[in-house]
């Protein structure tokens, strides 16, 4: 049987994930899954991943990392991600693995101009979203929780823009079976406001108010829902 796999390149903070559980949980609970058809392969931690042809689809978790840091783990990473894209498996990369994904098929990353972007942002899908499989459902507006300092800063050839603000134009795009999103859809407002609170000194010293921030901070159901979606494309005959 294939495998549908979570990638995990990073974990939350260590009260958080007493709290809250990790990233993992956090995407798994947004699908409506109970994580027993899925496998999670933490390849920050050294763990290997299968071979692209036992993978009927893979979600790649967000990170503390950065892209342009090249960590060995991240760049293998990026072989198998290329490997499994020429092979047309479904990917979901979320943050920085949205970013790993853009880098892997081409794309450049690097450090947002302007700093991080953080909190409830409002993010407007484009024309192309309208016959995407998992932006179609979105609205033309839409709320996203996000916190990154980095950005895909062009897109791979041949991909295609779904989404994006006034300051981050590349919030979504597909290349073939690949998608990836900047904004965090398994975020939940808890995990929102804890992240904030997290990172209040290093969001000052960047010229944000996490005070402002935390004002802004709400429930993201649609942005949540990409998750599901991207589940239900996925054959159920997969197993873990």
């Amino acid at each position: 049987m294939q495998q549908k796999l979570i990638i995990k390149t990073g974990r939350v903070y260590p009260g958080m994930r007493a709290d809250l559980g990790d990233m993992d949980d956090w995407i798994l609970r947004a699908m409506g899954e109970d994580g027993s058809g899925w496998r999670v392969v933490d390849v920050q931690a050294g763990e290997r991943l299968p071979e692209v042809a036992l993978v009927a689809g893979a979600v790649i978790t967000g990170s503390a990392a950065m892209v342009s840091e090249r960590a060995p783990w991240s760049e293998q990473t990026a072989v198998w991600l290329r490997t499994a894209h020429a092979a047309n498996v479904p990917l979901l990369g979320i943050c920085f693995g949205h970013q790993l994904l853009a880098d892997a098929l081409g794309g450049e990353v690097a450090y947002h101009p302007q700093g991080p972007e953080a909190g409830t942002v409002t993010v407007q899908t484009h024309a192309a979203a309208q016959d995407d499989p998992l932006l179609s459902a979105l609205p033309p507006l839409f709320a996203a929780n996000v916190i990154h300092w980095q950005s895909v800063r062009r897109l791979p050839d041949g991909a295609v823009c779904l989404a994006g603000n006034a300051f981050e134009p590349h919030h979504a795009f597909r290349h073939g079976s690949a998608w990836g999103v900047q904004f965090h859809p398994e975020f939940n407002a808890e995990a929102m406001a804890r992240y904030l609170l997290q990172l209040e000194a290093v969001l000052t010293e960047a010229g944000l108010s996490p005070q402002c921030l935390q004002k802004t901070v709400a429930e993201t159901p649609q942005a949540a829902s990409l998750l599901a979606r991207f589940a239900a494309l996925l054959p159920r005959t997969a197993q873990a």
